[in-house]
Order: C-alpha cells, then sequence, then structure tokens
C-alpha cells in the first residue's frame, strides 16, 4: 500500500504550550522560530547548549533542568523531540501519540506524527517545502528547493503579481553604485512589482531590461522640464502617476539620500498625501573605493573618512563646504561628483595645509565592467584627469589609504 502523502498546515501557536525535549544543536535551531511564533515554550533538558541556556536567561523560554518525564507532554499543543536518548524519545513519542499533540521526532521523522518544512519568508509570504517521497526524503534538497523560491521572491527573478488591490505609492529606490548585483533585495523586489519606473542616469540599467513589457520607464534626464527646474519637473512626474493608482519606483543611483535629492522628492510626495517608501542603498562613496581595493578606513592610517559633493568649487559663493578644516583632518576625503572641479579643489586643500604628495585615486565608473582607476597626488591629479580623460561618473579618494592595499584594477 503506498505512503499517504502529508497534510500540510500552518500552527498558529501563539501563547500555547509547546514542549521540547533536548537542548542541544536541533533545539537551537528550532526553537528561535517557534519564539517569534508567540508560543509558550518549555525545554526539559539536563544540559544546552549556550546559545540554548541564553534564551533561557533573557526568559524567551522556560527550561526545567532535568530529563524528560512521564507527563511533560501534558496540556502541549506541540511537541519537538531531540534529545539524545532513543528509549526516552520513543516514550515521549508515545505520550505524544496518547494525548493527540503533534509530535516532531529529530531521531526518526518515520515515528513522528508531524514533520518539520524547510521555511524561509519575504515580504509576509512564508515559504514552507516537504518531502512527500519517503523513500528518497533529502533535507538538503528540500533545503535547495525552499531557498530557491524565497531568494527568486526577495530579488524579484521569481514575481508572483499581486492579485488584490495594491497599495498606490512611491518607492524611492536606491539601487547601489552600478552593478545591480549590489541593489538590495528589497529594492529589487520592489521594481520588479512596480507599474512605473522612473529611472537616473546612473541607477543599475541593467535591472531595467528585466523588466516585465507592460512596466513603463522614464528616464528622469529626458522629463520635458519647461520652465520647470527639472527636480520638480520630476516630483510632478511621481505624484501625477502615484496619482493615478499606479506603483511607482523612483530608482537611484547609490543611496537616496547621499547627494540623491531624496528628501527634496519626499517632501514633495508628503505634501501631495502620496505614501512614500524609502528603501537605502548602497552609496558608492564606499562601496566604489572598495571595488578598487581602497578601503575609506584602515587602523593606523585612517580614524574617520568625510564625504563631500564637488559639484560646486571652493571658491564658489553656494558652495557650503569647510575646505579649509578638511585640510587639517588626517583621515579619508571622498569626494563625489567633483572630476570637473579637482584641479580647484586640489590646490585649495594644499593651500591650507594639506601635503602636495598626499594621494590621490580616482574611480571611474565604479563597480561595472567599465570601472577604471587613475592614481596621482593632489598636486598632479588636475593634470592627470585632463590627460587620462578622467570622466564622470568617477569617486575621488584623498588619503594615505589610497596606498595601503595592493594595486586593484577593474
Amino acid at each position: 500500500m503506498a505512503e499517504h502523502p502529508p497534510y500540510p498546515v500552518g500552527l498558529r501557536l501563539s501563547g500555547r504550550r509547546v514542549v521540547v525535549l533536548g537542548g542541544g544543536q536541533v533545539a537551537q535551531r528550532r526553537l528561535p522560530a517557534l519564539v517569534a511564533a508567540g508560543a509558550d515554550v518549555v525545554l526539559v533538558s539536563p544540559e544546552v547548549t549556550p546559545s540554548v541556556e541564553a534564551m533561557a536567561d533573557a526568559g524567551e523560554i522556560t527550561w526545567k533542568r532535568r530529563r524528560y518525564e512521564e507527563g511533560d507532554l501534558a496540556d502541549a499543543w506541540y511537541a519537538l523531540i531531540a534529545t539524545s536518548d532513543p528509549e526516552a524519545n520513543t516514550r515521549a513519542s508515545a505520550e505524544a501519540e496518547r494525548h493527540r499533540v503533534w509530535c516532531v521526532r529529530s531521531d526518526d521523522a518515520d515515528a513522528a506524527t508531524a514533520w518539520t518544512p524547510a521555511t524561509g519568508h519575504s515580504e509576509g509570504v512564508t515559504v514552507a517545502v516537504l518531502t512527500t517521497d519517503a523513500r528518497g526524503r533529502d533535507p538538503r534538497h528540500t533545503a535547495a528547493i525552499r531557498d530557491a523560491v524565497v531568494e527568486g521572491l526577495r530579488d524579484g527573478t521569481l514575481v508572483a503579481p499581486h492579485h488584490r488591490t495594491r497599495t498606490p505609492g512611491v518607492a524611492l529606490v536606491g539601487g547601489g553604485p552600478g552593478d545591480p548585483d549590489l541593489i538590495t533585495v528589497r529594492g529589487r523586489r520592489l521594481l520588479a512589482e512596480a507599474d512605473v519606473v522612473i529611472a537616473d542616469r546612473l541607477g543599475p540599467r541593467d535591472l531595467l531590461a528585466e523588466l516585465p513589457p507592460h512596466v513603463e520607464v522614464i528616464d528622469a534626464a529626458k522629463i520635458p522640464y519647461g520652465r520647470a527646474m527639472a527636480q520638480e519637473a520630476i516630483n510632478n512626474a511621481l505624484i501625477e502617476h502615484a496619482k493615478q493608482g499606479k506603483s511607482v519606483v523612483r530608482l537611484k543611483g547609490g543611496d537616496p539620500y547621499v547627494f540623491g535629492r531624496g528628501m527634496e522628492e519626499v517632501q514633495a510626495l508628503a505634501e501631495a498625501g502620496i505614501p512614500c517608501t524609502v528603501v537605502p542603498g548602497i552609496s558608492s562613496s564606499v562601496s566604489v573605493p572598495g571595488a578598487a581595493g581602497i578601503p575609506v578606513t584602515h587602523r593606523g592610517v585612517a580614524h574617520e573618512f568625510t564625504v563631500v559633493s564637488g559639484h560646486v568649487a571652493p571658491d564658489d559663493e553656494r558652495s557650503l563646504v569647510d575646505w579649509p578644516s578638511l585640510a587639517k583632518l588626517t583621515g579619508t576625503l571622498v569626494v563625489l561628483m567633483g572630476v570637473d572641479k579637482i584641479g580647484r579643489i586640489a590646490e585649495t586643500l594644499i593651500a591650507h595645509g594639506k601635503p602636495a604628495d598626499t594621494p590621490v585615486a580616482l574611480i571611474q565608473e565604479g563597480t561595472t565592467a567599465a570601472q577604471r582607476r587613475v592614481d596621482a597626488t593632489l598636486a598632479t591629479v588636475g593634470e592627470t584627469v585632463r590627460a587620462q580623460d578622467v570622466r564622470p561618473p568617477a569617486v575621488i579618494v584623498i588619503g594615505d589609504v589610497v596606498t595601503v592595499g595592493p594595486r586593484s584594477e577593474a
């Protein structure tokens, strides 16, 4: 007679008694999920691992420091049997059967009345995978299926459309420095669910090709501005599409709040009554130097790093940067959007005391296939940029950290 497959069900254990027998590695792995489910967990074991003991000390579980005794499963809703004593496991399993307590056994799955699936979570969805063929039961295969499904949901490669009404609004997504693999998991998922994507030139453009055909992609650089300022026109586009009931993603390079005008867009949306979610991104100020083999801090070399915008020259009255103070710092200086101003920036730093031989690295198109690193010093960087035809986008790193690591090219 063929074995019947298990019937999958989700147990609601909040406030209900769950008994765990054994305090070893199995219990250590299973306890966090039981605690997260709100279960009233009673653990029976003469000894436990340090992690399990810490849970007991924190009051997350009740620990009875003894071996299993008949009656321990009374009034339990669910039991996990995982002691190192097969005879005790058998007796406890029999008690669970008499009291009709769903029981999982770590030593003999076939003798249990319940199995623990390989589970994973993604934005309110729990994925649970069970192997139904007893002859080929392979927990590694089950876990691999679980991981593939969860990862697909998280990164957007496995798209499950929402058939119920979604709340329209805008997600401000930091796309990272350029490599499409460096967008956050949440950012990629929201991108996969979008109806409209308004993208910056410096965002991870390769991800746009993965979007379904119905998604409207708008290049922020090509929005017709008319008399309005560019940022104002982008704000208006976000508001208009969101008011049409669409799910809108504003895909930005790096992090929305690091020289990305993200707060301006959040404020405009708030004034229009549009809900907005902000998804942080990996800033190019640290990721691009790292991709080029440069740590922005290093023990004994730099205990701080400062990130400044170089889009306004030091002698421009609009500049908000205290360049004289920056020249006195001993740490690392990272300049964004400063390729065309680096000559004047270097002269200003030298004039206020920064050594002329301070190392400088320029990383163009960081983290992408076109990444390129050019090295110089404060004294030579202006001429080097012209001679090497360094073009934006490029991250400029100034300080002794430039020479700390092995030279790393794209």
